[in-house]
């Protein structure tokens, strides 16, 4: 299977950035388009070509009046625009017609200034009369004024006339420059409001379509911050994909990922270390015990066992600690109730030698939670040994199961002071130093419970002694009303 090459970023914003304008151009354009063949325009620039092929050709005879040459220009034009007319006449009066003149311009020169020096002539717009142009152009014969059209009337048009012209006249001093200080901002004015309809056109777009581009761009990106978010040190083995990448990210990707198996080895053999150390610790302790045993009675003898027992029961903490991370069998489904009578049953002995007396309250009815047992029963274990070891030897301990999940462990003892709730769940932390605890009872207990999807708390109230909850998820069917096949009944 060929490797998907990550995609740039940076190529994918221009590229797509560069199509969006690109598209939109197009569709300004169009859309001019569509208007002018709507509206079936003919460019004015015939009459403008008819000037300057009259301006190119007007002459004078022997005698100095007015003539018009037979050029190349006027050939072109006389048969392109077979109805072109046209009046010249010069600053002396002198008068040049050709063609059939409209009515409205019989007098030549239509009453205009000789100043003039270029104007479209017009009419209403429910006036029939052709439109002109007049011109004021040098020629062979000196400066004349030259009126003319293409048309004879509105009438010969197919579609509408469209004119584009831009002039630009302004302010100007004594010698006839113009005076750009004045007439600048104005200018810039013009310009601003000719271009701000495009921009605002294209900035639109831009804004309204970008932001999908690029969140669009930065999916795959997006997908593995949230697949990064998901690490923690329960599946810390996850490497982050990078097929959906952009290259310019790959980089930082790949340096995470080998971070993450660096982190992982060490890790996995900092655990092999603490696991390996407390199966080692196990032999000795053994023959510590066997040895011990040996010795006459006395109290040095039993106090010695004591320090054995409990460098035991440390050891098998800190292995027991280490395995939590390793698979210890598959979940099964336990009716709640009846794995704490069962546990309640072992231990009732131990308290009741303790000076205890034991109770054990179950829910009204079963309570299925979907769990793996024997991490489950060490957790418990845990629990009832605080209480048996801490809870001063005298008053109630109590096992109950509620049908939420949770089974809660009580004692009568001193208690847990309210700014130690926390403190106590922290490794080889003991309440009271002198205590021949460990100090990973509730640590291990809260990890465990963690694993499973719930927590172990320490409760707060009148009550006298403490009372702590371990809360497990109650087990969900996929199928509604469904029962498990067989909920495991531990003996």
């Amino acid at each position: 299977m060929k490797k998907l090459r990550p995609t740039s970023l940076q190529w994918q914003l221009v590229r797509k950035l560069i199509l969006l304008q690109a598209a939109t151009l197009f569709a300004f354009v169009g859309l001019i388009w569509f208007v002018l063949f709507l509206l079936e325009p003919r460019l004015l620039s015939d009459n403008e070509t008819a000037v300057e092929a009259v301006a190119g050709a007007v002459s004078r005879d022997v005698s100095g009046n007015l003539i018009l040459r037979d050029t190349d220009d006027m050939r072109a034009a006389r048969q392109n625009y077979p109805n072109l007319w046209l009046v010249v006449r010069d600053q002396a009066g002198k008068t040049l017609q050709q063609g059939n003149v409209p009515d409205a311009y019989n007098d030549g020169h239509v009453g205009l200034p000789w100043a003039l020096d270029y104007a479209f002539l017009r009419f209403p717009m429910h006036d029939l009369r052709p439109d002109a142009i007049l011109a004021n152009r040098p020629t062979d014969a000196g400066r004349v004024q030259i009126l003319t059209s293409t048309i004879l009337s509105r009438m010969e048009t197919n579609g509408v006339d469209v004119t584009f012209q831009l002039s630009l006249d302004g302010t100007r001093d004594a010698s006839g420059q113009i005076d750009w200080m004045k007439i600048g901002p104005t200018v810039a004015l013009i310009i601003v409001a000719f271009l701000a309809p495009f921009f605002i056109v294209m900035g639109g777009t831009t804004l309204v379509v970008t932001p999908t581009v690029v969140r669009r761009a930065l999916a795959g990106l997006v997908a593995t911050a949230r697949q990064a978010g998901r690490i923690d040190i329960d599946n810390r083995g996850v490497q982050l994909p990078t097929a959906n990448v952009p290259t310019e990210i790959e980089p930082m990707v790949q340096a995470f990922n080998n971070a993450l198996s660096r982190l992982g080895q060490g890790y996995d053999q900092r655990n092999r270390f603490l696991t390996d150390a407390a199966h080692e610790l196990r032999t000795p302790i053994a023959i510590l015990r066997t040895r011990a045993e040996l010795l006459r009675e006395d109290p040095e003898s039993g106090r010695l066992l004591k320090d054995i027992e409990r460098l035991s029961h440390l050891a098998q903490q800190l292995l027991d600690r280490q395995v939590l991370d390793q698979s210890a069998g598959a979940r099964e489904v336990v009716d709640l109730v009846e794995f704490a009578r069962h546990l309640a049953a072992d231990f009732a002995p131990l308290a009741l030698a303790a000076g205890y007396d034991f109770s054990f309250e179950p829910a009204a009815s079963s309570v299925l939670v979907n769990i793996q047992p024997s991490q489950i029963q060490q957790a418990v274990t845990n629990l009832l040994r605080n209480a048996i070891d801490h809870g001063g030897g005298e008053g109630i301990v109590s096992v109950v199961v509620d049908a939420k999940g949770g089974l809660e462990i009580h004692d009568e003892g001193p208690g847990i002071p309210d700014d130690e709730h926390e403190r106590v769940f922290q490794p080889f932390y003991r309440l009271r130093p002198r205590n021949s605890g460990a100090g990973l009872g509730l640590n291990l207990a809260r990890e465990i419970a963690r694993l499973h999807g719930g927590g172990v708390e320490i409760l707060v109230g009148p009550w006298r002694g403490a009372r702590i909850r371990l809360q497990l998820p109650l087990w969900q069917s996929t199928t509604p009303g469904a029962k498990p096949d067989a909920a495991r009944q531990v003996g």
